[in-house]
């Protein structure tokens, strides 16, 4: 029996706003919108290329900030330009917890930002 990681789900408090940030700064594409009766989410990804997904879901009947507890660490996005796609971040009004640092043993280029729920997001690009 073969298997496969789907897709991942976090909650967020704006999904509108969370949908800008991931599209607009990180460039992700929607791929689906969901309503079921206790939350409105949707699902994004990359253009083509891959088939990897995240799920964001704003709860009805969430009135408080999440609580990110500490089992998620960080997400993972993938960026031709580290830099740009950084600047695009702080640019959208993302605190930072790391500027662009060229990684010579992982052979990338990281930086690390908080999306406006307070996830951590290292976007990973290629050694300039």
């Amino acid at each position: 029996m073969a298997s496969r990681l789907g897709q991942f789900c976090i909650n967020v408090t704006s999904l509108e706003n969370s949908i800008r940030f991931y599209t607009e700064v990180m460039g992700l594409v929607v791929k689906q919108h969901i309503e079921i009766p206790e939350a409105k989410e949707v699902i994004l990804g990359a253009a083509e290329g891959s088939d990897s997904t995240i799920q964001l879901a704003q709860q009805h009947a969430r009135t408080t900030p999440i609580d990110h507890g500490d089992a998620l660490w960080k997400l993972y996005v993938y960026a031709d330009d580290c830099q740009k796609t950084y600047d695009a971040a702080i640019a959208f009004g993302c605190k930072s917890k790391m500027e662009p640092q060229v990684l010579t043993e992982w052979h990338c280029t990281v930086a690390f930002v908080y999306d406006p729920d307070g996830y951590a997001v290292e976007i990973v690009g290629p050694l300039k």
